[in-house]
């Protein structure tokens, strides 16, 4: 692996925009874009506008039939996912439980809980345990996990399959475009290990996306 290095300048300061990110607005189920906004409201982890039409369009293309989710949070993303792939199964994990109980309760509000299988858990070990099949894996959980998970996911994910790890880029710290907080120098490495893993792994075919916070998404060969 390359030596990491952090790259600084001055150039930006608060929330990281991209120069696309007036033009990438998802569009949305009424529905969906309430639930959205109220989690907004409340401070609660979901995608952004940039990521989610981003996830939108290349899911409109791929149409995936069995998609895995690390971190579903109270649902919105995962409830896109099953919106533009009709003929899908969702697996979607997560280890809070007042999340998991609203995820849940937003899938049947939206009328898609046949459609998915609800896990509760750290996803490092429930991974361990899924028998695998996956055409769609959307990582989204722990940022310091990912590299660790990278192994068993490859193993579960398809031939062809996609492997969308977002948040890649952290505000702008990986890119250079702001500095890395004294406090956040070891999630920053973390996640540089993953991007240098995928992006150097012979089984995967990777290109890093400068969209939302970023995005890595990597085909399994």
């Amino acid at each position: 692996m390359e030596n990491f290095t952090y790259a600084h300048n001055d150039t930006s300061s608060g929330e990281r925009k991209t120069p696309t990110a007036r033009f990438n607005v998802p569009a949305l189920d009424e529905k969906i874009r309430s639930l959205r906004q109220s989690a907004f409201s409340r401070g609660i982890p979901t995608a952004d506008d940039e990521t989610l039409n981003f996830l939108i369009t290349l899911l409109s293309a791929v149409q995936p039939e069995n998609i895995l989710e690390l971190g579903s949070a109270i649902g919105i993303s995962g409830s896109v996912m099953l919106n533009v792939c009709s003929n899908a199964h969702l697996t979607s994990i997560e280890r809070e439980e007042g999340f998991f109980r609203e995820a849940s309760e937003n899938f049947s509000a939206l009328a898609l809980s046949e459609r998915v299988t609800q896990i509760l858990g750290d996803a490092g070990e429930i991974i361990k345990t899924l028998e695998g099949g996956f055409d769609f894996i959307f990582l989204d959980c722990a940022k310091v996990q990912y590299v660790k998970y990278l192994p068993r996911l490859k193993q579960i994910l398809k031939r062809g399959g996609i492997l969308l790890a977002d948040d890649v880029l952290l505000y702008g710290w990986l890119t250079g475009e702001t500095p890395v907080p004294k406090k956040r120098k070891m999630l920053a490495r973390h996640v540089y290990e993953y991007v240098d893993a995928v992006t150097h792994d012979n089984e995967l075919t990777t290109t890093i996306i400068n969209a939302g916070d970023g995005l890595a998404l990597s085909v399994k060969k």
